[in-house]
Formats: C-alpha cells, sequence, structure tokens
C-alpha cells in the first residue's frame, strides 16, 4: 500500500502518517502540504523512516500534485480552509480552499491512476437542522454556510469522477476532531485564553450550543475501517461520538484542565444563539451506518476534548504552539 494524504502535515493528516507508517502494509507515505496549518514537528518521529517523504506544495498545482500522487494506491483528502469563520469578511475563501482544491485532488488521482480517495467532509453538509439527528442520506442538503456548501460540493465532485473514471471514494461528515497536535477549535482557543487571562473567558453565543467533539483516532479508525470494509464503489458516513456537550460545559472542562474554578473565572458571553453568522448551533448525527458495520467510538465528548486539552498544555511547554 502506498498512500499520499494531502494536508499530511496537518493536525488530522499527522495522525494518519502515524497510523499508516505504523503497518507492515504501508511500502510508502507521501505529504503533501503548502503549512499553512501544516507543522514540520508534527511528523519529526518519523524523520528516519525512509518509507517517508515530505512534498511542500499548493494542492491547486495540479501538475505538481498529479506527479506527487504516481505510483501510490490510496489518496487522503484532508485539505480545507482550517478557520471557517473567516467566510464571514472573505466569502470566496471556502470556494478558493475547499472546492476548487476538491477538484484538484480528484483529477490529479484520475490523471495519476489512484484507485481510491478517502474525503474528510464534515457535518455543515447538513445546514442547520436544530435537534434533528441527520442520517446520510437526509434531504434536501441545505448548507448554512459556505463551508459546508464547499464539503457538499466535494462530495459532489466525488460521485461524479466514481461514476465517470471508475475511482472508488467514501466522504466522510466528521464532528468536531480533537486531540494531540490540535492547531485550532473551541477547547484550543479556551485554554490558550485563560493561559493569558485566567480571570475572564470570552465565550461566542451563549455557551449553550451542543455538538460532537470526537478524538482523532476514533475518526481514523472509522476511515480506515470503513474503507477496509467497503460494499460500494461511492460511500458517505456520519462519523461522531453519539454523545454531545455544550460550550459551556467545554468551558468548565478547560477551567479544569488548567488548574482553575469556577470562583476564579468569568464567562463572559458575546450572546445570541451561535458563535458568528454560518454556525450551526445544535449539530445531531446518526453513526448507525458505521455502527452497524462495526465500528465503535472508545471515547466520549468530554473524554476526547480532556486529552485534547492536556495535550496542548504540553506542546505549549515545548514551545510548538
Amino acid at each position: 500500500m502506498k498512500v499520499c494524504i494531502i494536508g499530511g502535515a496537518g493536525f488530522i493528516g499527522s495522525h494518519f502518517t502515524d497510523r499508516f507508517l505504523s503497518e507492515e502494509a504501508t511500502t510508502a507515505v507521501t505529504l503533501y502540504d503548502n503549512f499553512t496549518s501544516g507543522r514540520e514537528w508534527h511528523y519529526e518521529q518519523h524523520q528516519g523512516d525512509r518509507r517517508l517523504s515530505v512534498i511542500r506544495g499548493e494542492v491547486a498545482d495540479l501538475d505538481r500534485l498529479t506527479a506527487a500522487m504516481v505510483g501510490h494506491d490510496l489518496v487522503v483528502h484532508l485539505a480545507s480552509n482550517p478557520d471557517i469563520a473567516k467566510a464571514m469578511t472573505d466569502p470566496r475563501v471556502d470556494f478558493d480552499e475547499g472546492t476548487v482544491l476538491t477538484f484538484s485532488v480528484v483529477e490529479a488521482a484520475r490523471r495519476a491512476g489512484v484507485a481510491e480517495i478517502l474525503y474528510a467532509s464534515g457535518s455543515g453538509v447538513y445546514g442547520d437542522l436544530g435537534e434533528i439527528e441527520a442520517q446520510e442520506d437526509h434531504g434536501p442538503m441545505l448548507p448554512s454556510s459556505t463551508y459546508g456548501a464547499s464539503k457538499l460540493a466535494g462530495e459532489a465532485m466525488l460521485s461524479s469522477y466514481v461514476a465517470m473514471f471508475g475511482i472508488t471514494a467514501s466522504a466522510f461528515r466528521f464532528g468536531n476532531v480533537v486531540g494531540p497536535r490540535q492547531t485550532h477549535g473551541v477547547g484550543f482557543d479556551f485554554v490558550r485564553r485563560l493561559r493569558r487571562d485566567p480571570t475572564n473567558l470570552p465565550i461566542l453565543g451563549d455557551g449553550k450550543q451542543s455538538k460532537s467533539y470526537i478524538h482523532v483516532s476514533d475518526v481514523i479508525n472509522a476511515v480506515l475501517h470503513m474503507s477496509r470494509t467497503r460494499t460500494a464503489a461511492f460511500e458517505v458516513f456520519n462519523v461522531a461520538t453519539g454523545d454531545y456537550i455544550t460550550v459551556t460545559e467545554i468551558a468548565e472542562l478547560a477551567l479544569e484542565v488548567v488548574g482553575l474554578t469556577p470562583e476564579t473565572t468569568t464567562f463572559t458571553y458575546s450572546g445570541g444563539d451561535r458563535g458568528w453568522k454560518g454556525d450551526v448551533p445544535i449539530v445531531r448525527l446518526s453513526t448507525s451506518r458505521v455502527t452497524s458495520r462495526g465500528w465503535t467510538c472508545q471515547r466520549s465528548c468530554s473524554e476526547a476534548l480532556r486529552d485534547s486539552m492536556i495535550s496542548m498544555l504540553h506542546d505549549d511547554e515545548l514551545g510548538r504552539l
């Protein structure tokens, strides 16, 4: 197995690198990244592994990307805009760093003769469903953010290439992914703010936003298990914990991790029912499809977040953040 990971130096990509290089069947892993949010220290423990190659390049550079994919069996596509709220001031960002990049990936895979693509989609494709638990075949799909729209466009692109060119592919609609090496996200932001000012913690919205936060190791287990138990040329899966946590509960967990108490810190809410325009305050994802195929999530939301924030403290102490 030869694997090319697009966005491979990033948070999730580096964990895929760990997993693939831990398997004897893997003969080559190529990381393709522009290092906007990727970090060299994410994969430094593998620097001596001759199976690892790192290519610094833009995904939009189709010729360079195609050349990087030649000879590989599998592409894991993780590249996208890492700052979802940025579209508020730059509406084009998710088209340029989402839709366009996914076209580059699927076209490069076609040109290079890659057999399979695994695509990181997201829950934003469903839009704002409130308490409705979204099934993979929910319709109509009405994203409420340009980020969700770009992910849905990416799924459609994959589906068309599967039908037209014989590639196999899977799209994974993740909950919020957390864990070691995380570079952004609500828990990450809370810990950084509390380290700077332990007396006050600003919180976007009313703190009642409620979503699933899943550990990166559970994500990788799900993705690889679904790939290896494939039943169709193109498949779509929700990947989430099955439980949920509010933003205020995450703030309380952050206090605990950094060694503070509720008496020492004031929570200051910005107001409204969501963090920004396009944010979906309540997300519920059905996981019956992945669990029926034998996958089981190992960590709850709070366990995944606690692990992520503790790891962040360690990375901060090492000067990595």
